[in-house]
């Protein structure tokens, strides 16, 4: 710290004093105590969120009495934290130019927005790309924030936000400061130690520590960013280097220079250096003349047939671990090998091609760039020692650990030591002016070295014998180790040649030259693997709403695969990829999405999108091509943050938001919630509505009669009316709504609701309107089809409908279709939950909902209750029933779903009508399908037993 900033850090006993009197007079009047920050919670938004379409990190802050004082009331706050961070200067907050932020700062802004910048500002010391930030107050919270901003890598974007707590923090009075919660933000095994007191240097190098073991590496990342330039899609698939590019049956991966297109015999051969030394021999270009050796005798030996000076390297070494060259002596040469002998079993010993160092990188059968590599070396002054000159060189801030930078710290090592050592030196020694001294034998950055663009030089002969190289070891992407007195000259003229193919090259040298121009050799790599015009990602459908999800992703679903597309599916049942589950799971978040996006085998991807992965991540892609939302209806509210029907709407628009620019959104033109999306809807908006003709809402008409698209339900003769698509000023009929099976004739019209939604989806992603009518023609309620949604059964004297209505809207959709079977049934038994996360009145309501369809109601409770007490939710149920006037005795309160579905199934006479709403879909299915009716002594005594088990909560509730 600055002496400036320690004497403006000395005032902080002033400024104590005087917030001690300001809080003092507010305890007194308010009998509050002061609170410093406390961090709630924290999030990673890894694709499009509430907030932003950019991925985020969301830190919800609880300013405690902080709240009361924004950073104009703080004296010398802005100030000292300007003198520690001058690089916020530059921050332009809402103003959108330089100064903004420090015009807030100035103005009064709360701590929480404050944090959001410094975060952002220590990714940028970092050269991490961080821009963009945003911090909202949490509704109904006073004193609570939501900071979020954005991040280039996820732990070290988290770090970011730890310290930048703990910075201003430290900028504040002693009674202040204590952040509580920070390790809610990050927690590692590996977490770097930081100290007590906050301390700028050592919080950027915990940072940095975290960032180099986390991020990816300069070749990787260099092709990413290059992907990202092309619009195509990038997937990390570890926490090291294999990385997607593009979606589906379209995608590549790489790992480092490492492409989809490198083959393995071809690695293993450039591994292998004599196995490359007689290849490239075969193909007649010019190769060092060498043998394998085993011990130091058979390398003296080798070395005195091949010829002084010579070369010794590790048989299948890198990065020039345990090279050594220009060897002159027999010692020599025993020292070396001991050397190599630390990196490889086997050694080689080959002449010694004299001249300059050079790498030339060949992508796909061409000569992209080309670098000479000069040794780690310095240069004297006459006045300073080696280790001085170096500890000069390494200020460069050019040079980091390892491959972090563009050039590597030079370590004065025992391989440095002894090199210095064979030309009479010591890192004590003083070198004359002008001296340049070489630290190493070999060239390779990674040991210090340097790199000089010289792609503008190259002979064609040496671009020729490049090329050839590549082609005789059979790599896609290969790093050509050259040895000649001038690359602008033909080595058949000067001497010189291939000492070496490399697979998975490094590009450090090329992209950021220590001389010369910069080459963006990432480009060749993605042309090669992506060749203009040809596609990258795969189609992706969304759907998202509250009811009637799965079912449009499976219609949808069967429509593209009578396409003839391979489906990738996520719902609630799991993820499938055409009619095979690879997974059992509540597949609707976006891990599911992702799964499904690295699927090889997959042409489309139909993705049902749940409130709750919205909420936690954000979605699991960064664009679809069609979104669709079914409805909104209230259900999910009082969760994180969510209590009102207009804030759901406000989280599922987050999926039309996410439509690309020439895709399609359609909603629901019978929802008003759903239409009201369509002022942030991405892509051509289109609509589907059950009120066609002179029903149709006035808006829809004139969209229609403007040329826009719809599915609208036209009434007709048949029962269900007719799907009709209406684009462009044509209306295309699609079928009847009764043709489709899982509308059991058309009766049930929230299926013929979710066929139109389907309808729309296929007709805007280019299906047919032939094969959307073929598809939906066989589509029906089985459980094969849809299971949990609409499945009936009739096997047992009495229909069996199974349906996973779990909220009063899914509820009254099934209800509507029960009043209308009802003609043909003696009694309706109903089997009704509903997750126990719902709040105590939509318990109620559901209960009394019930009332209106069922003759005979079975209460159940949700296997998990979360955090409902056992009896808790059927006593709520049934006092919404009881409410509206329904028998006692028509009730039964039953804890366990199987038996609740065992009773309503032994409860069943013929001609009766069972609803059962699973949870186990699939169990629940199959007792369904397994059930064996009982003698009537039998049923009358399992009904005592199922009573007088719930008669103890019942009573006490």
């Amino acid at each position: 710290m600055g002496e400036d900033l320690q004497a403006q850090a000395g005032s902080a006993d002033i400024v104590s004093q005087q917030i001690d009197r300001e809080q003092s007079d507010k305890a007194q009047t308010s009998g509050e105590v002061a609170k410093p920050m406390r961090v709630i919670e924290k999030g990673v938004y890894r694709g499009p969120h509430l907030y932003s379409l950019t991925p985020m990190i969301r830190i919800k802050l609880d300013l405690g009495s902080l709240e009361e004082w924004p950073s104009d009331r703080l004296p010398h706050f802005t100030e000292r934290l300007l003198a520690l961070l001058p690089g916020l200067h530059q921050h332009g907050c809402c103003f959108h130019e330089p100064g903004g932020f420090v015009r807030r700062l100035e103005e009064g802004t709360w701590l929480g927005h404050v944090a959001e910048h410094v975060a952002i500002e220590l990714q940028s010391l970092m050269g991490l790309r961080a821009t963009r930030g945003k911090t909202r107050s949490v509704r109904g919270e006073p004193g609570v924030y939501n900071v979020m901003y954005v991040y280039e890598e996820e732990e070290t974007g988290l770090l970011a936000g730890r310290l930048a707590l703990q910075l201003v923090d430290s900028l504040l009075p002693a009674e202040m400061q204590g952040v509580q919660g920070l390790d809610r933000i990050y927690k590692d095994e590996e977490e770097p130690a930081l100290q007590a007191a906050f301390d700028l240097q050592a919080a950027l190098a915990a940072l940095k520590y975290v960032h180099r073991r986390k991020a990816l590496g300069p070749t990787t990342l260099s092709l990413v960013q290059e992907a990202e330039r092309r619009g195509i899609p990038v997937m990390r698939l570890d926490d090291q280097s294999l990385v997607q590019l593009g979606t589906g049956r379209y995608q590549k991966r790489i790992r480092a220079s490492i492409t989809s297109f490198t083959s393995s015999i071809a690695t293993d051969a450039a591994g292998d250096k004599d196995l490359t030394k007689a290849l490239l021999a075969d193909s007649g270009l010019p190769v060092p003349k060498g043998e394998v050796v085993r011990s130091a005798e058979e390398a003296v030996h080798a070395a005195e047939w091949i010829g002084y000076p010579v070369v010794v390297k590790p048989l299948d070494g890198n990065h020039g671990r345990g090279v050594s060259i220009d060897l002159s002596t027999p010692e020599e040469v025993t020292q070396a090998f001991a050397e190599a002998a630390r990196h490889s079993r086997r050694m080689i010993v080959e002449s010694c091609f004299k001249g300059r160092d050079y790498r030339i990188l060949v992508v796909n059968g061409e000569v992209v760039a080309v670098a000479e590599r000069v040794p780690a070396h310095v240069v004297g002054d006459g006045r300073h020692s080696i280790a001085a000159l170096v500890e000069e060189v390494n200020r460069d801030p050019r040079r980091g650990e390892g491959h972090e930078n563009a050039m590597t710290r030079i370590t004065l090592n025992d391989h440095v030591l002894a090199f210095l050592a064979k030309a009479g030196l010591t890192p004590e020694s003083i070198p004359e002016a002008g001296q340049v001294v070489c630290l190493c034998d070999t060239a390779n950055l990674s040991t210090g070295g340097t790199a000089l663009d010289r792609t503008d030089d190259i002979h064609p002969d040496n671009v020729l014998i490049a090329r050839r190289a590549a082609q005789a070891v059979g790599l896609d992407v290969a790093g050509i180790d050259f040895i000649a007195p001038d690359i602008a000259r033909s080595v058949h003229e000067t001497g010189g040649g291939i000492i070496e193919v490399n697979a998975a090259p490094g590009f450090r040298m090329h992209l950021q030259p220590s001389e010369g121009r910069p080459r963006n050799v990432a480009r060749p790599v993605i042309d090669m693997l992506f060749p203009r015009g040809t596609p990258t990602r795969i189609p992706i459908l969304a759907v998202t709403g509250t009811n009637g999800k799965s079912t449009t992703c499976r219609m949808v679903g069967h429509i593209l695969r009578a396409h003839g597309l391979n489906v990738g599916l996520t719902s609630t049942t799991g993820i499938y990829v055409n009619n095979d589950r690879v997974m059992e799971t509540d597949a609707s978040g976006p891990w599911s999405a992702r799964v499904v996006l690295r699927d090889p085998t997959v042409d489309v991807a139909v993705l049902e999108t749940a409130r709750g992965g919205i909420l936690r991540e954000g979605l699991g892609f960064s664009e679809c091509d069609v979104g669709l939302v079914t409805n909104i209806q209230s259900d999910h509210l009082g969760l994180k943050g969510v209590d009102t029907a207009e804030d759901l709407a406000w989280v599922k628009s987050v999926v039309v938001e996410a439509v690309r620019r020439n895709g399609t959104s359609i909603l629901n033109a019978d929802d008003p919630l759903t239409v009201g999306m369509s002022r942030r809807a991405g892509g051509r908006i289109g609509y589907f509505s059950l009120r066609g003709g002179a029903d149709m809402p006035d808006f829809l008409r004139e969209h229609i009669e403007d040329g826009g698209f719809a599915v609208v339900r036209e009434p007709g003769r048949s029962l269900g009316g007719e799907i009709v698509i209406h684009d462009d000023g044509d209306s295309i009929h699609v079928m009847r709504a009764a043709e489709i099976p899982a509308t059991l004739d058309g009766l049930a019209e929230f299926n013929v609701q979710n066929a139109m939604g389907a309808v729309a989806m296929a007709y805007a992603q280019g299906v047919p309107v032939n094969v959307i009518r073929m598809a939906l023609s066989t589509y029906t309620s089985s459980f094969a089809h849809s299971p949990g949604r609409l499945n009936v059964f009739d096997g047992h004297g009495f229909r069996v409908i199974l349906d996973y209505a779990h909220n009063p809207a899914g509820l009254q959709a099934l209800g509507d279709l029960i009043l209308k079977l009802r003609p043909h049934h003696q009694r309706v038994i109903g089997m009704i939950n509903i997750p126990g996360d719902r709040r105590d009145d939509d318990m109620r309501v559901m209960g009394a909902l019930a009332t209106r369809y069922f003759d005979e109601i079975i209460f159940r409770e949700d296997p998990a209750r979360r955090g409902r007490q056992p009896g808790e939710i059927v006593t709520l149920l049934a006092e919404g029933a009881l409410a509206v006037g329904f028998p006692e005795e028509r009730i039964k309160r039953i804890l366990e779903e199987d038996e609740a579905a065992d009773l309503c199934l032994r409860m069943a006479q013929p001609g009766d009508l069972v609803v059962l709403t699973p949870t186990d879909v699939e169990a629940m299915w199959q007792q369904v399908l397994n059930f064996q009716p009982q003698p009537a002594t039998r049923f009358d005594v399992e009904i005592e037993r199922m009573v007088d088990q719930v008669e103890p909560w019942r009573k006490s509730a």
